[in-house]
Protein backbone atom coordinates (compact mmCIF):
# COMPACT_ATOMS: atom_id res chain seq x y z
CA UNK A 1 0.00 0.00 0.00
CA UNK A 2 1.46 3.34 -1.11
CA UNK A 3 0.83 5.93 1.51
CA UNK A 4 1.53 10.00 0.92
CA UNK A 5 0.45 12.99 2.86
CA UNK A 6 -1.85 15.74 1.47
CA UNK A 7 -0.61 19.09 1.66
CA UNK A 8 -3.94 19.58 3.44
CA UNK A 9 -3.02 17.99 6.83
CA UNK A 10 -0.28 16.28 8.35
CA UNK A 11 -0.82 13.24 9.73
CA UNK A 12 1.20 11.04 12.53
CA UNK A 13 0.90 8.10 10.10
CA UNK A 14 3.01 9.79 7.58
CA UNK A 15 5.74 7.31 7.90
CA UNK A 16 3.39 4.44 6.10
CA UNK A 17 1.43 7.24 3.60
CA UNK A 18 -2.00 8.23 2.98
CA UNK A 19 -4.10 11.45 1.99
CA UNK A 20 -5.85 12.47 4.68
CA UNK A 21 -8.20 15.53 4.25
CA UNK A 22 -8.36 17.11 8.13
CA UNK A 23 -8.93 20.13 7.69
CA UNK A 24 -11.91 20.10 9.74
CA UNK A 25 -10.03 19.35 12.38
CA UNK A 26 -8.23 23.01 12.37
CA UNK A 27 -11.91 24.72 12.83
CA UNK A 28 -13.44 22.05 15.29
CA UNK A 29 -10.22 21.78 17.45
CA UNK A 30 -9.58 25.06 18.32
CA UNK A 31 -13.57 25.88 18.46
CA UNK A 32 -14.13 23.00 20.79
CA UNK A 33 -11.01 23.74 23.27
CA UNK A 34 -11.96 27.54 23.22
CA UNK A 35 -15.45 26.61 24.55
CA UNK A 36 -14.04 24.24 27.21
CA UNK A 37 -10.90 26.84 28.21
CA UNK A 38 -13.42 29.81 28.57
CA UNK A 39 -16.53 27.74 30.59
CA UNK A 40 -14.11 25.22 32.07
CA UNK A 41 -12.00 27.35 33.60
CA UNK A 42 -15.02 29.79 34.83
CA UNK A 43 -16.77 26.88 36.54
CA UNK A 44 -13.63 24.82 38.04
CA UNK A 45 -12.40 28.44 38.92
CA UNK A 46 -15.66 28.81 41.05
CA UNK A 47 -15.71 25.40 41.92
CA UNK A 48 -12.07 25.53 43.74
CA UNK A 49 -12.82 28.91 45.29
CA UNK A 50 -16.24 27.45 46.77
CA UNK A 51 -14.51 24.17 48.08
CA UNK A 52 -11.55 26.33 49.24
CA UNK A 53 -13.12 29.08 51.14
CA UNK A 54 -16.61 28.63 51.46
CA UNK A 55 -17.78 25.07 52.39
CA UNK A 56 -17.01 24.40 56.48
CA UNK A 57 -17.31 21.07 56.70
CA UNK A 58 -14.96 18.81 54.05
CA UNK A 59 -16.19 15.14 53.60
CA UNK A 60 -14.70 12.34 51.98
CA UNK A 61 -16.77 13.66 48.73
CA UNK A 62 -15.32 16.92 48.84
CA UNK A 63 -12.17 15.46 48.79
CA UNK A 64 -12.13 13.47 46.21
CA UNK A 65 -14.19 17.03 44.16
CA UNK A 66 -11.39 19.30 44.98
CA UNK A 67 -8.58 16.76 43.74
CA UNK A 68 -11.03 15.94 40.41
CA UNK A 69 -11.43 19.79 40.05
CA UNK A 70 -7.69 20.18 40.50
CA UNK A 71 -6.93 18.21 37.60
CA UNK A 72 -9.47 19.89 35.03
CA UNK A 73 -8.29 23.31 36.40
CA UNK A 74 -4.73 21.84 35.28
CA UNK A 75 -5.57 20.53 32.31
CA UNK A 76 -7.63 23.75 30.63
CA UNK A 77 -4.50 26.09 31.26
CA UNK A 78 -3.07 23.69 28.76
CA UNK A 79 -5.73 24.40 26.31
CA UNK A 80 -4.22 27.52 24.88
CA UNK A 81 -1.67 26.18 23.57
CA UNK A 82 -3.26 23.45 21.89
CA UNK A 83 -6.18 26.33 20.16
CA UNK A 84 -2.99 27.95 18.71
CA UNK A 85 -1.02 24.89 17.44
CA UNK A 86 -4.22 23.48 15.47
CA UNK A 87 -5.52 26.83 14.19
CA UNK A 88 -2.26 27.26 12.63
CA UNK A 89 -2.19 24.21 11.05
CA UNK A 90 -0.29 21.84 12.97
CA UNK A 91 2.96 24.10 12.93
CA UNK A 92 3.85 23.93 16.97
CA UNK A 93 4.86 27.37 17.96
CA UNK A 94 6.44 26.01 21.25
CA UNK A 95 9.82 24.55 22.67
CA UNK A 96 9.49 20.24 22.45
CA UNK A 97 9.55 20.54 26.57
CA UNK A 98 5.60 22.12 26.41
CA UNK A 99 4.92 19.90 24.20
CA UNK A 100 5.25 16.83 26.15
CA UNK A 101 3.68 18.51 29.29
CA UNK A 102 0.96 19.57 27.24
CA UNK A 103 0.24 15.97 26.36
CA UNK A 104 1.10 14.74 29.53
CA UNK A 105 -1.45 16.91 31.64
CA UNK A 106 -4.23 15.60 28.97
CA UNK A 107 -3.72 11.92 30.11
CA UNK A 108 -3.14 13.10 33.29
CA UNK A 109 -6.48 14.95 33.83
CA UNK A 110 -8.22 11.85 31.63
CA UNK A 111 -7.07 8.84 33.59
CA UNK A 112 -6.98 11.10 36.95
CA UNK A 113 -10.39 12.07 36.33
CA UNK A 114 -11.32 8.39 35.76
CA UNK A 115 -10.02 7.38 39.07
CA UNK A 116 -11.29 9.76 41.21
CA UNK A 117 -15.25 9.49 39.55
CA UNK A 118 -14.11 5.67 40.48
CA UNK A 119 -13.01 6.99 43.94
CA UNK A 120 -16.36 8.88 44.39
CA UNK A 121 -18.30 5.29 43.37
CA UNK A 122 -17.15 3.42 45.35
CA UNK A 123 -17.43 6.05 48.19
CA UNK A 124 -21.57 6.40 47.10
CA UNK A 125 -21.27 2.48 46.62
CA UNK A 126 -20.19 2.18 50.74
CA UNK A 127 -22.30 4.97 52.12
CA UNK A 128 -25.74 3.37 50.01
CA UNK A 129 -25.63 -0.25 50.49
CA UNK A 130 -23.69 -0.12 54.02
CA UNK A 131 -24.78 2.87 55.86
CA UNK A 132 -23.92 1.96 59.61
CA UNK A 133 -20.70 0.33 58.85
CA UNK A 134 -19.75 3.02 56.21
CA UNK A 135 -19.48 5.06 59.64
CA UNK A 136 -16.26 3.91 60.38
CA UNK A 137 -15.15 3.04 56.85
CA UNK A 138 -15.72 6.72 55.50
CA UNK A 139 -12.86 9.45 57.01
CA UNK A 140 -11.67 12.35 55.56
CA UNK A 141 -7.96 10.84 56.05
CA UNK A 142 -9.26 7.65 54.01
CA UNK A 143 -9.92 10.00 51.42
CA UNK A 144 -6.52 11.75 51.68
CA UNK A 145 -5.11 8.36 51.50
CA UNK A 146 -7.02 7.73 48.33
CA UNK A 147 -6.78 10.56 47.15
CA UNK A 148 -2.48 10.94 47.44
CA UNK A 149 -2.60 7.31 46.07
CA UNK A 150 -4.90 8.23 42.69
CA UNK A 151 -2.62 11.04 41.80
CA UNK A 152 0.80 8.74 42.18
CA UNK A 153 -0.58 6.34 40.41
CA UNK A 154 -1.90 8.76 37.63
CA UNK A 155 1.48 10.60 37.50
CA UNK A 156 3.81 6.86 37.45
CA UNK A 157 1.23 5.64 35.17
CA UNK A 158 1.25 8.53 32.77
CA UNK A 159 5.59 9.50 32.72
CA UNK A 160 6.34 7.29 29.66
CA UNK A 161 4.08 10.21 27.59
CA UNK A 162 7.06 12.85 28.92
CA UNK A 163 8.96 10.45 26.69
CA UNK A 164 6.92 9.28 24.02
CA UNK A 165 5.83 12.99 23.13
CA UNK A 166 8.10 14.83 20.59
CA UNK A 167 8.09 17.12 18.01
CA UNK A 168 9.29 16.87 14.70
CA UNK A 169 9.72 19.14 11.36
CA UNK A 170 7.81 18.02 8.58
CA UNK A 171 7.69 20.11 5.30
CA UNK A 172 7.46 23.57 6.45
CA UNK A 173 5.78 22.56 10.16
CA UNK A 174 6.97 21.59 13.51
CA UNK A 175 4.55 18.89 14.84
CA UNK A 176 3.87 17.72 18.13
CA UNK A 177 2.42 14.31 18.09
CA UNK A 178 -0.19 13.96 19.39
CA UNK A 179 0.75 9.61 20.14
CA UNK A 180 4.78 9.65 19.41
CA UNK A 181 7.27 9.99 16.43
CA UNK A 182 6.50 6.79 13.48
CA UNK A 183 9.40 4.84 14.53
CA UNK A 184 8.10 4.89 18.26
CA UNK A 185 4.47 3.78 17.37
CA UNK A 186 4.81 -0.09 18.22
CA UNK A 187 6.20 0.67 21.59
CA UNK A 188 3.28 3.24 22.15
CA UNK A 189 0.71 1.07 21.11
CA UNK A 190 1.44 -1.46 24.42
CA UNK A 191 1.78 1.13 26.67
CA UNK A 192 -1.66 2.54 25.39
CA UNK A 193 -3.21 -0.73 25.21
CA UNK A 194 -2.34 -1.07 28.80
CA UNK A 195 -3.31 1.95 30.44
CA UNK A 196 -6.22 1.81 28.13
CA UNK A 197 -7.18 -1.40 30.58
CA UNK A 198 -5.42 -0.67 33.52
CA UNK A 199 -6.96 2.95 33.75
CA UNK A 200 -10.17 3.13 31.88
CA UNK A 201 -11.79 -0.07 31.56
CA UNK A 202 -11.28 -1.88 34.77
CA UNK A 203 -12.39 1.46 36.66
CA UNK A 204 -15.00 1.95 34.18
CA UNK A 205 -16.42 -1.64 35.23
CA UNK A 206 -15.91 -0.47 38.83
CA UNK A 207 -18.17 2.09 38.46
CA UNK A 208 -20.57 0.47 36.23
CA UNK A 209 -20.97 -2.31 38.68
CA UNK A 210 -21.21 0.15 42.28
CA UNK A 211 -24.02 2.19 40.64
CA UNK A 212 -26.04 -0.57 39.38
CA UNK A 213 -25.91 -1.90 42.68
CA UNK A 214 -26.62 1.44 44.06
CA UNK A 215 -29.86 1.67 41.87
CA UNK A 216 -31.40 -1.52 43.21
CA UNK A 217 -30.57 -0.58 47.13
CA UNK A 218 -32.21 2.78 45.83
CA UNK A 219 -35.71 0.99 44.54
CA UNK A 220 -36.31 -0.54 47.55
CA UNK A 221 -39.23 -0.23 49.32
CA UNK A 222 -37.89 1.94 52.58
CA UNK A 223 -37.92 0.77 56.05
CA UNK A 224 -39.40 4.04 57.91
CA UNK A 225 -42.39 3.34 59.86
CA UNK A 226 -45.71 4.13 57.98
CA UNK A 227 -46.77 6.85 60.44
CA UNK A 228 -43.88 9.12 59.79
CA UNK A 229 -45.31 10.31 56.23
CA UNK A 230 -43.26 13.38 55.91
CA UNK A 231 -39.87 11.12 56.41
CA UNK A 232 -40.76 8.52 53.95
CA UNK A 233 -41.31 11.49 51.79
CA UNK A 234 -38.19 13.49 52.20
CA UNK A 235 -36.55 9.70 51.76
CA UNK A 236 -38.38 9.41 48.28
CA UNK A 237 -37.22 12.51 46.94
CA UNK A 238 -33.77 12.38 48.38
CA UNK A 239 -33.52 8.78 46.75
CA UNK A 240 -34.63 10.40 43.41
CA UNK A 241 -32.42 12.53 43.59
CA UNK A 242 -29.66 10.05 44.17
CA UNK A 243 -30.82 8.15 41.38
CA UNK A 244 -30.90 10.91 39.00
CA UNK A 245 -27.27 11.72 39.56
CA UNK A 246 -26.20 7.92 38.82
CA UNK A 247 -27.74 8.41 35.77
CA UNK A 248 -26.25 11.83 34.99
CA UNK A 249 -22.29 10.17 36.28
CA UNK A 250 -22.58 7.49 33.97
CA UNK A 251 -24.04 8.99 31.19
CA UNK A 252 -20.69 11.47 31.44
CA UNK A 253 -18.76 8.87 32.24
CA UNK A 254 -19.94 7.07 29.07
CA UNK A 255 -20.50 10.59 26.53
CA UNK A 256 -16.73 11.98 27.55
CA UNK A 257 -14.26 8.50 28.31
CA UNK A 258 -16.02 5.62 26.25
CA UNK A 259 -16.12 6.91 22.91
CA UNK A 260 -12.88 8.37 22.79
CA UNK A 261 -11.32 4.84 24.15
CA UNK A 262 -13.43 3.53 21.34
CA UNK A 263 -12.60 5.42 18.63
CA UNK A 264 -8.78 5.57 19.68
CA UNK A 265 -8.07 1.66 19.82
CA UNK A 266 -9.63 1.18 16.88
CA UNK A 267 -7.35 4.01 14.97
CA UNK A 268 -4.05 2.57 16.64
CA UNK A 269 -5.43 -1.13 15.47
CA UNK A 270 -5.52 0.18 12.09
CA UNK A 271 -2.64 2.22 12.05
CA UNK A 272 -0.79 -1.01 12.65
CA UNK A 273 -2.37 -3.52 10.86
CA UNK A 274 -1.49 -0.94 8.09
CA UNK A 275 1.63 -0.99 9.20
CA UNK A 276 2.11 -4.65 9.21
CA UNK A 277 -0.21 -6.06 6.67
CA UNK A 278 -1.25 -2.89 4.58
CA UNK A 279 -3.86 -5.17 2.17
CA UNK A 280 -6.16 -5.92 5.10
CA UNK A 281 -6.39 -1.65 6.19
CA UNK A 282 -7.20 0.55 3.12
CA UNK A 283 -6.90 4.16 3.36
CA UNK A 284 -10.16 5.19 3.24
CA UNK A 285 -10.50 2.58 6.54
CA UNK A 286 -7.77 4.04 7.99
CA UNK A 287 -8.67 7.91 7.24
CA UNK A 288 -12.41 7.04 8.87
CA UNK A 289 -11.13 5.75 11.89
CA UNK A 290 -7.90 8.76 12.25
CA UNK A 291 -11.39 11.14 11.95
CA UNK A 292 -13.41 9.52 14.18
CA UNK A 293 -10.78 9.77 16.97
CA UNK A 294 -10.01 13.31 16.57
CA UNK A 295 -13.66 13.70 16.66
CA UNK A 296 -14.33 12.34 20.17
CA UNK A 297 -10.92 14.17 21.42
CA UNK A 298 -13.40 17.06 22.39
CA UNK A 299 -16.03 15.28 24.20
CA UNK A 300 -13.16 14.01 26.29
CA UNK A 301 -12.01 17.30 26.60
CA UNK A 302 -15.53 17.78 28.11
CA UNK A 303 -15.02 16.28 31.20
CA UNK A 304 -13.49 19.39 32.45
CA UNK A 305 -16.70 20.66 31.97
CA UNK A 306 -19.57 18.22 33.06
CA UNK A 307 -17.43 17.65 36.44
CA UNK A 308 -18.09 21.06 38.08
CA UNK A 309 -21.69 21.00 36.67
CA UNK A 310 -21.86 17.87 38.48
CA UNK A 311 -21.16 19.51 41.53
CA UNK A 312 -22.98 22.54 41.31
CA UNK A 313 -26.07 20.50 40.43
CA UNK A 314 -25.91 17.44 41.96
CA UNK A 315 -23.88 18.28 44.95
CA UNK A 316 -26.72 18.73 47.75
CA UNK A 317 -24.17 17.97 50.85
CA UNK A 318 -21.89 20.38 49.38
CA UNK A 319 -24.06 23.56 49.30
CA UNK A 320 -25.50 22.72 52.40
CA UNK A 321 -21.81 23.05 53.79
CA UNK A 322 -22.34 26.63 52.72
CA UNK A 323 -25.06 27.70 54.94
CA UNK A 324 -24.39 25.56 58.31
CA UNK A 325 -23.10 22.99 60.20
CA UNK A 326 -25.29 19.78 59.56
CA UNK A 327 -27.30 18.91 62.73
CA UNK A 328 -26.55 15.38 64.31
CA UNK A 329 -29.59 13.50 65.57
CA UNK A 330 -29.13 10.09 67.64
CA UNK A 331 -31.94 8.48 66.89
CA UNK A 332 -31.69 8.02 63.12
CA UNK A 333 -27.84 7.24 62.85
CA UNK A 334 -28.36 4.05 60.20
CA UNK A 335 -30.79 6.41 57.84
CA UNK A 336 -29.16 9.72 58.47
CA UNK A 337 -25.65 8.45 57.27
CA UNK A 338 -27.87 6.80 54.55
CA UNK A 339 -29.45 10.12 53.32
CA UNK A 340 -25.83 12.09 53.55
CA UNK A 341 -23.88 9.96 51.71
CA UNK A 342 -26.84 9.83 49.14
CA UNK A 343 -27.00 13.49 48.36
CA UNK A 344 -23.39 13.94 48.37
CA UNK A 345 -21.43 13.57 44.83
Amino acid sequence: MNFSNGPAALNETSLYSCRFNEDFKYLLLPISYSLVFFFGLALNSMALYIMAFRTKRWTPSTIYMFNLTVADTLYVFTLPFLIFYYAGANDWPFSEPVCKIVRFLFYANLYGSILFLSAISLHRFIGICYPVRSLSWLSTRRAKVVSVAVWACVITCQAPVLFFSRTRRHRKVRVCFDTTSPELFDEFLVYSSVISVVMFALPFMVAMVCYGLMVRKLLEPSLASGDDKRGQQVAAHRKQKSVRTIVIVLMSFMLCFLPFHLTRTLYYTFRYLSKRHPEQVTCKLLEASSIAYKVTRPMASANSLIDPILFFTAGQGFRKTLRMEPKKDKRCISECADVTLMTQL
